[in-house]
């Protein structure tokens, strides 16, 4: 049996579209359902850092840093709210191999960089997945503004206030993992980015509407283990 792991989000854009329901639903496993905000959808490309990513009860210390770029969008289950990934990109080998085959998740191995400075984050990724569809992303994103509660705003609070995230099995079964953490702090964001392919990788059309942005500085973290969902 695969532990609960511990680690932190850092440093994450959350970059939001308004994308038709129809339009999603139709890249869904059958149980789930498109959750909507203001009548629609919404698809999510969310580039950050995992840090000190290790077994729950393990010192931070001898936790492994993972960054990471995931493409997601909001569903229920049973009336249940959570996330669904469409892909996931992280630079950690066995790490990508681990979470495929524990978490079930579609994650690819990426080459990225990350790095701070004077306030802004500039972020790169280009997957190198073999066999997998080529992907690539780049930005230059930071806050701007006064920082804010999630659960104050009724849009953010849709899109980061998810404690649990589906993934179907490769015997397609559906599954779901918990996430526990503190409410998010976030801040508006402005955001350059130059490259964005991850959409299109996964077969959506990059939306004509601009995107929102949310930065948030992160959270710490527990992931429970994969579990059916009955």
């Amino acid at each position: 049996m695969v532990c609960s792991l511990e680690m932190g989000w850092r440093n994450l854009l959350f970059e939001n579209w308004p994308v038709a329901a129809d339009v999603i639903d139709a890249h869904l496993p059958e149980r789930l359902a498109v959750d909507e905000h203001d009548g629609t959808g919404w698809l999510s490309v969310v580039p950050f850092t995992n840090v000190t990513v290790r077994p729950r009860g393990i010192p931070s210390r001898l936790g492994i840093p993972l960054p990471e770029i995931n493409l997601r969008t909001y569903v229920t289950c049973d009336g249940e709210p959570g996330v669904y990934f469409f892909s996931l990109d992280a630079e950690g080998v066995m790490s990508v191999l681990g979470a495929r085959c524990f978490q079930h998740l579609p994650y690819y191995y990426a080459r990225i960089s990350l790095t701070e400075a004077d306030g802004r984050v500039a972020f790169s990724s280009r997957r190198r997945h073999p066999g997998a569809r080529p992907a690539a992303y780049e930005a230059t994103y930071g806050p701007t503004g006064d920082s804010f509660s999630a659960a104050d705003d009724s849009l953010a609070r849709f899109l980061v206030e998810r404690y649990r995230f589906f993934t179907e099995a490769p015997d397609d079964t559906l599954r779901y993992t918990t996430v526990e953490h503190d409410p998010w702090t976030l801040y508006p964001a402005a955001a350059a980015v130059e490259t964005n392919t991850l959409l299109t990788a996964n077969g959506f059309r990059l939306p004509d509407a601009e995107p929102i942005y949310y930065y948030s500085p992160g959270v710490d973290v527990t992931a429970g283990q994969s579990k059916r969902w009955e």
